[in-house]
């Protein structure tokens, strides 16, 4: 579960299926902070469907700087997700402003105020299986998994953004948080970490083509 600790931050790695705060039970952030016996600032969030890596402040001073990392887009965060239908574009952007829809999901507005900006790569897996390779530019609610619906192809296991009943077919939802890179009191950290549960990412061919995208700021 944890990957990399230092003075300043816990860098954790998150299963899908785990909600990220408490709810009924223990969420993630306090099975963490339970497991080094201390505290712990989370500084960003993952939506539960949503496995991957995490960082974790060990003092109020680094949460403090890492919220000014990510309000000035100093945090570079790359994703992984597979989906079943095949994108209106194979690559580019999303770019447009994020509102409420019903029962708490999203959607893109048909304006540009705060818009939310992501970019992505696409690649073919197997029969209907589309390969993205994205890194958000901020960080909106639900970004991705909205972008992804716009391009026409949403998330597998999405019970929210794709065909439900399809979506509860799968063994997960389809989104991983890859990989980080930031810099820190003037050292620089990258950290990536593939996938490791999920049929569909842990198939030969997904795991074949991350070896093109071992270095995934170099896609962009």
């Amino acid at each position: 579960m944890i990957l990399h600790e230092n003075d300043s931050f816990i860098i954790a790695f998150k299963p899908a299926g785990v909600n990220f705060h408490s709810e009924e039970e223990a969420g993630f952030v306090v099975q963490v902070s339970q497991q080094i016996g201390m505290a712990l600032f989370p500084v960003h969030r993952l939506d539960k469907m949503t496995s991957g890596l995490v960082i974790l402040a060990k003092t109020s001073e680094a949460a403090a700087l890492f919220g000014k990392m990510f309000e000035n887009r100093e945090v570079e965060k790359y994703y992984l997700a597979i989906s079943m239908r095949k994108p209106k574009k194979k690559m580019g952007w999303v770019k447009a402003d994020m509102g409420a829809a019903r029962r708490g999901d999203y959607k893109l507005l048909p304006t540009m105020n705060n818009p939310a900006i992501t970019q992505f790569i696409s690649c073919a897996l197997r029969t209907h299986e589309r390969f993205f390779l994205i890194k958000p530019h901020t960080g909106k609610t639900h970004q991705i998994r909205v972008a992804l619906k716009s391009l026409g192809s949403p998330c597998a296991g999405d019970v929210r953004y794709a065909n439900a009943d399809e979506a509860r077919k799968e063994d997960r939802g389809y989104l991983h948080a890859y990989a980080l890179r930031f810099s820190l009191y003037d050292e620089a950290f990258e950290f990536v970490s593939p996938p490791d549960e999920g049929e569909r990412f842990i198939s030969q061919e997904c795991k074949t083509h991350l070896q093109q995208w071992l270095q995934p700021w170099s896609q962009f």
